[in-house]
């Protein structure tokens, strides 16, 4: 477990090589029937896309703790690192808490709280992009607020489209079992919060929390009582991605 708090050694800490070996660690040797589980819970941005495969026009991405000299890691990065390695029936659960994680990891199918497969709708997601500035505008959250109409702008400018999409689910669908749970849409903020005195990403509380009062749920519930988590609290909209279809009816297993 790699974190950012005083008292912790170089080895211990989220550089980006540290967090870069400690991917390969977990992935190295997988076998069909392994089950894997990776969390991050930081910084969040995005990057201009150069390879076409991005709706918006822009990799997401997250930072490391010395990102200023090592520089972040993509989005594109990530997935060659946490899934391509992996065999089919290999399980990874993974979870993103940080701002503009929507696809983080590059899987090709996201799904609706309907338990369907979304399809790429840039109007709509600029729509939520400056919904989420008029609520950051409400909470004094300044820097939610630039971060919200930036997107809006790179959404409808830079995008694209369908054909990044397809190119996403060509490349990138993969026989292992990976399930991505993020923190909010790519054109979103994820918030801080303190759940009982700890500090934590509101993400991360919501998926503690709702597994802990049902632990058994289908992957299409856990998802809706993680944004229920969520509501009337923040504007960021857990989103649930997919390495291939699967049948959100059944039971979400780590």
């Amino acid at each position: 477990m790699l974190m950012d708090k005083p008292g912790m050694g170089w080895k211990e800490q989220p550089t980006k090589e540290n967090m870069i070996n400690a991917m390969r660690w977990l992935v190295s040797n997988a076998q069909p029937n392994d089950s894997l589980f990776f969390h991050f819970s930081g910084h969040g941005g995005q990057a201009k896309d150069k390879h076409g495969d991005e709706e918006d026009g822009y990799d997401e991405t997250i930072y490391p703790l010395d990102f200023e000299n090592a520089g972040h890691i993509v989005d594109d990065e990530l997935h060659n690192l946490l899934v391509r390695p992996l065999p089919a029936g290999c399980r990874l659960t993974a979870i993103f808490d940080c701002c503009h994680s929507g696809s983080a990891l590059d899987l090709p199918y996201m799904y609706s709280t309907e338990g369907k497969i979304k399809e790429p709708n840039l109007l709509a997601d600029a729509g939520q992009g400056a919904m989420t500035a008029v609520t950051s505008y409400l909470r004094g959250d300044m820097k939610g607020v630039f971060s919200s109409v930036s997107n809006v702008g790179k959404s409808l400018i830079g995008g694209g489209g369908k054909g990044a999409a397809e190119r996403t689910k060509k490349n990138n669908t993969s026989a292992a079992d990976v399930i991505m749970w993020s923190g909010c849409k790519d054109t979103q903020t994820s918030a801080d919060t303190s759940e009982g005195g700890q500090a934590t990403g509101a993400m991360s509380y919501a998926f503690i929390s709702s597994l802990t009062k049902m632990p058994q749920q289908s992957y299409k519930q856990m998802l809706n009582t993680i944004r229920d988590e969520l509501q009337g609290r923040y504007s960021q909209k857990p989103q649930l991605s997919a390495s291939h279809p699967i049948d959100t009816n059944l039971l979400f297993i780590i």
